[in-house]
């Protein structure tokens, strides 16, 4: 052993020594492979050894006349082939070295397949370097070989020669013989994965396939395609794609400009009549900078958009009437008011509609004759409605006549007096004859700013003014509107003072597990401490904020005390919770939305595992903006909840893409789950639908036993609503949910 020598030499002539082998004696393998083992083992390297056999052999040619062997291992050091000089072959036979022996340093020690297996680089082994004499007159070479792109090792491959030719030149050889063998190797194996994937698309995929050539005409129709279309392959090969009255558009652009077509809605019927909704996807495929043809998948959405369809369908819509339903309505109105605040130039005027004595009805002749009575009222409201009015039903007996752009205030008192005099001649229901009236409140959107909610309460009014005055009329809101403006105007002021001087407080409503009747949460809900009017919900200035451009400095607040009061219940004992905080739409289109998260969690000490940040259905409109930020206050570890899901934008994409956690079913779709079957099959479905997506559920909203028994059945994850708790300020959360026995809550309840 010499100083000179490379380490890995050393140690394993030290490992030998310490073994205790005998440097004088023929060290020989051990472990040798039966004759199946071996055609089983070269069998699955086939591919392998016909690789590297080919490059072995140009290496022999290229020394042809130089007495050298060429011996390959596998792994884990059996040989699986042997090749060269045929002297040197029956020599090393004599000391067992044969095909199917295991070379390991244990057994054999100190040798050129053990260590080439070992080192992550090219080794040589010469002469006396080796621990047993019988080697000493022999040079070795030898390297590993792997698959590169994930660095798995193959095998080995080794030179054996005498020592008299030894050249270190052999090292350089076997090493381009090496690498040209691993980059082969690579090939082939991304050639198999392609040849896979190709199958895979074509044979395989649920996306139907269509190639052409640089002509235009049919080359590939897949199975898939056939089963969408109905249309056979025979049919559709051979033919120009741009005849084609679906696609042959798109394709001609592809193939004359080379467009690109992604997620194009296409809709056809089929074959045998079925109708087809897919995204379409085109595009031109080159080779060598030049177009040979064109390449076109579709993917069959149909079911999804039916579904969705019907969802959407169910969610807007009354099931009784199959009139619009409140959701649909309110919507309505919200985007007139918006267009007006923008300068458009439009009229608005609300009926509200409540029939007279339906209890009384209902009471006396059957809940079903009372269904009777409202399918026949809806239908003689429908023959009232104008050109661009809309009806609608928004629950018990109770409708709405939204009416818009409409001339002078004339056509909105005719239209109540019309609406009066559908109730002129009795409803025939079951063989009785049923007299009803109804009273009507009246109210048109004023030449100044106001909620929707704000019509909609005097609408309400004026219905009770209706009412009051005798029923089977119609009353006109008159209240001193301008008054009310002013009022607000004031409150305006005192907000600014209340963001300056922070005079809002918090209440928190607890997030149940609904089987255990433990707190699992809570929501942050704001209030305003106002210094004269007392405690304000936020209904009375949240959208004043938003309006004004206060909601967020309002927003920071809230999240910045929700995280710091979190942690001050952590560092008291108690259970570790997580804290809901809403997020305004234009608090989450700030620019610096999660550099405050941030900053505010690493203040407060709160682990972001404790925080949930809640948006609505409307932000995730903007979807890549919404998708960026979203992912970002992922990767902090800010939960992400999806608040009152159904009420908005309601896309299935976007809770397959974004990172949501949590979907609430808002409270409306809760508050008719038991007498609105619709509600209850949409509840289940998103209930469903979020499981299916590795999501919770919080249904919000929860009143009574029969909502919460509902959702048990459904496997609601949590609920959050006055059956449990109001919203409640920090001491009496502490004494009513932290400090008692959660699990009492439910049956405290009934």
């Amino acid at each position: 052993m010499k100083n000179q020598d490379a380490f890995y030499i050393v140690e394993s002539n030290r490992f030998c020594e310490e073994a205790g082998m005998d440097p004088y004696v023929v060290s020989r393998p051990k472990r040798f492979l039966s004759v199946q083992e071996l055609a089983e083992l070269r069998g699955s390297y086939s591919e392998i050894l016909s690789v590297v056999s080919y490059f072995s052999n140009k290496l022999l040619d290229s020394l042809k006349g130089t007495p050298i062997l060429v011996v390959v291992s596998d792994a884990n050091g059996y040989l699986l082939e042997i090749e060269g000089d045929e002297n040197i072959k029956e020599t090393i036979q004599q000391f067992g070295i044969q095909l199917g022996s295991l070379f390991v340093r244990e057994d054999t020690g100190t040798n050129v397949v053990s260590l080439a297996l070992q080192q992550k680089h090219p080794i040589s082994i010469i002469g006396k370097q080796h621990y047993h004499t019988f080697l000493h007159e022999i040079a070795c070479y030898g390297t590993a070989f792997r698959y590169t792109d994930d660095n798995n090792l193959l095998g080995s491959i080794s030179i054996m020669m005498p020592i008299q030719f030894e050249n270190p030149l052999f090292l350089t050889m076997l090493s381009q013989a090496v690498d040209s063998i691993e980059r082969e190797l690579l090939l082939r194996k991304q050639n198999r994965k392609l040849n896979i994937l190709n199958q895979i698309m074509l044979s395989r995929t649920n996306n139907a396939i269509v190639l052409t050539d640089e002509n235009g005409i049919t080359t590939e129709f897949n199975d898939f395609a056939q089963q969408l279309s109905k249309t056979s392959r025979e049919a559709v090969i051979g033919r120009d794609i741009r005849e084609s009255p679906i696609t042959g558009d798109y394709f001609k652009e592809v193939l004359e400009q080379e467009k690109i077509f992604i997620d194009e809605e296409i809709q056809f019927i089929n074959q045998d009549g079925k109708p087809v909704v897919c995204l379409f996807d085109a595009q031109p495929i080159h080779e060598d900078g030049k177009m040979i043809g064109a390449f076109g998948q579709f993917r069959d959405i149909s079911d999804r958009h039916f579904m969705q369809e019907k969802y959407n369908y169910l969610a807007y819509h009354d099931d009784l009437t199959d009139l619009p339903n409140r959701r649909f309505i309110y919507e309505e109105i919200e985007k007139i008011i918006e267009e007006i605040k923008t300068g458009h130039k439009r009229t608005l005027a609300l009926l509200f509609i409540d029939l007279d004595r339906f209890k009384a009805i209902n009471d006396n002749f059957s809940h079903a004759s009372g269904d009777m009575l409202l399918k026949k009222v809806s239908g003689r409201l429908s023959e009232c409605l104008g050109e661009n009015d809309i009806l609608a039903r928004t629950g018990g007996d109770e409708f709405i006549f939204l009416l818009k752009d409409f001339k002078d205030s004339d056509y909105v008192t005719k239209k109540a007096e019309e609406v009066l005099q559908a109730f002129d001649e009795p409803f025939h229901i079951e063989h009785h004859e049923l007299h009803t009236t109804a009273s009507v409140g009246i109210a048109i959107y004023p030449d100044y700013p106001i909620t929707m909610e704000k019509l909609m309460v005097f609408a309400d009014n004026a219905m009770y003014e209706a009412k009051n005055q005798g029923k089977n009329r119609y009353s006109v809101y008159t209240s001193d509107l301008l008054e009310g403006a002013k009022d607000e105007y004031r409150l305006e002021t005192d907000l600014r003072k209340a963001v300056e001087q922070e005079e809002f407080v918090l209440h928190y409503q607890p997030q149940i597990n609904p089987r255990t009747g433990k707190i699992i949460g809570v929501e942050a809900l704001i209030r305003w401490q106002h210094p004269t009017l007392g405690l304000l919900p936020p209904d009375k200035f949240i959208k004043l904020a938003e309006d004004n451009g206060l909601i967020n400095p309002i927003g920071k607040w809230v999240i910045k005390e929700a995280c710091a009061q979190n942690k001050r219940w952590q560092d008291a004992g108690y259970p570790p919770l997580k804290v809901s905080v809403n997020l305004s739409t234009q608090q989450f289109l700030t620019s610096d939305l999660v550099t405050y998260m941030e900053n505010t969690l690493e203040k407060t000490g709160l682990d972001s595992q404790y925080l949930v940040v809640e948006i609505t259905e409307y932000m995730a409109m903007e979807y890549e903006y919404s998708l960026k930020v979203l992912k970002k206050l992922k990767e902090i570890g800010i939960g992400i909840s999806i608040d009152d899901f159904g009420t908005g934008y309601s896309s299935l994409a976007y809770l397959n893409n974004f990172p949501i956690d949590y979907i609430k079913i808002d409270k409306s779709f809760v508050f008719e789950i038991i007498n609105d079957q619709p509600s209850a099959y949409i509840v289940k479905a998103i209930i469903t639908l979020a499981h299916n997506l590795q999501m919770q559920v919080i249904a919000e909203g929860v009143e009574t036993e029969e909502q919460l028994d509902f959702l048990i059945n459904q496997q609601c994850d949590l609920v959050q609503g006055f059956h449990f708790s109001k919203p409640l300020p920090v001491d009496e959360l502490e004494r009513s949910y932290l400090n008692g026995n959660p699990n009492e809550k439910r049956e405290n309840t009934k």
